[in-house]
């Protein structure tokens, strides 16, 4: 796996900045939150990966270029 450049990561913080709602769109791992689940962004690691506390208690990032989230509409 390629880690994401300083310039992709900051990129990432800047449009995920913590506490903003996303909802799951796509994750490949066999304890991932289900399709449609929503949660709270609580930063942005050095993988641009955005760590997580998913709504039904899960804690699993979202990989950078792996998984799929959009913000959810407030």
């Amino acid at each position: 796996m390629k880690f994401p450049d300083r310039e992709i990561v900051e990129r990432v913080r800047e449009e995920y900045p913590a506490g903003t709602r996303v909802i799951l769109e796509k994750m490949d791992d066999p304890f991932a939150p289900p399709v449609g689940t929503a949660g709270t962004v609580l930063s942005v690691d050095d993988t641009a990966s955005l760590v997580m506390r998913w709504d039904n208690g899960s804690g699993l990032s979202v990989v950078y270029g792996e998984d799929r989230v959009r913000k959810a509409e407030v």
